[in-house]
């Protein structure tokens, strides 16, 4: 009975180093727009600091304990990747993104992890150390999955999924379920609990996806005020171009006692004309009068 419960913590553990992997490589198709566009644009930064901060956590509590292998493999992984991705984003980063990127790996990964790492080593011993950074681990594991509820809100709000793509939805709730059962065979809550959570957002995810998937989306209100008082402007300029009009002699034949035109002794017994030599005419330079309306 023990061997098959090892086989099946295995088991889990590989599958959730497996679905973790494809989670960790999502971002790739993000990154290569960049890399076209050599702009992050509206792109932010914080999802690849706080997915290192997440995966040095797990591997130090991973060190902690002793039957955690798995733990360690992926999330190592998910470092090497991580870098890469915060790498990638601060060289095509404008100057305040990337600013503002290095302000957060400052204070997450420097003082935030080094004071866990300081305070741990210092002010705990054994059993205690792992209990305190696996409480850690779980509340913010906690934090990471709630994160999700904005996307959720603005789903609902705007019935659209554009920004809620399923392949991740599953990836992630596949992943959730993985690392649960294995949390769970070992008797490892910190490791289950959060999964718990996981799970149940991804399964809300798909949900939603598949409810509003075909839905209309709705325009958000400011949205639409902002263009529709962008419209009135437009039409409002376009009287202005109006009010100026370029006015041709034959219009001005009310207004001028006398026509120029060219003379061959037609109308020499006119007195609104003039009679002026086609050469002369030639010579003289076309302008456009311009009056006011």
């Amino acid at each position: 009975m023990t061997g098959n419960m090892a086989h099946l913590t295995l088991a889990f553990g590989l599958l959730g180093n497996i679905v973790s992997f494809m989670v960790f490589l999502a971002p790739i198709p993000t990154f290569y727009k960049v890399y076209k566009k050599k702009s992050t644009e509206g792109f932010q930064s914080a999802p690849y600091v706080v997915g290192l901060f997440s995966a040095m956590l797990w591997i130090y509590y991973a060190l902690l304990k002793s039957n955690v292998l798995l733990l360690i493999t992926i999330n190592s992984v998910g470092c090497f990747i991580e870098t890469l991705y915060i790498c990638f984003f601060l060289i095509y980063a404008p100057k305040k993104a990337r600013m503002e990127s290095l302000k957060l790996i400052v204070l997450l990964i420097v003082v935030g992890f080094g004071l866990i790492v300081v305070l741990t080593q210092f002010f705990a011993s054994g059993v205690t150390r792992g209990v305190i950074v696996g409480w850690i681990c779980l509340v913010f594991s906690l934090c990471v999955f709630v994160a999700p509820l904005g996307v959720l809100r603005q789903v609902i709000k705007t019935k659209s999924v554009e920004y809620m793509p399923i392949l991740l939805s599953v990836a992630l709730t596949l992943s959730a379920v993985m690392w649960f059962f294995y949390g769970l065979l070992l008797g490892d809550f910190n490791i289950a609990i959060p999964n718990v959570l996981g799970f149940t957002f991804g399964i809300i995810q798909m949900i939603l996806y598949f409810v509003y998937k075909n839905k209309k989306p709705i325009i958000d209100e400011k949205t639409f005020k902002f263009e529709e008082k962008v419209t009135k402007m437009e039409e409002q300029r376009i009287p202005e171009f109006k009010d100026t009009k370029s006015i041709d002699l034959v219009k001005l034949k009310g207004m001028m006692p006398i026509e120029i035109l060219p003379g061959d002794g037609k109308y020499a017994h006119n007195a609104n004309y003039a009679v002026v030599e086609p050469q002369a005419l030639q010579n003289m330079p076309n302008h456009t009068i311009e009056v006011g309306a």
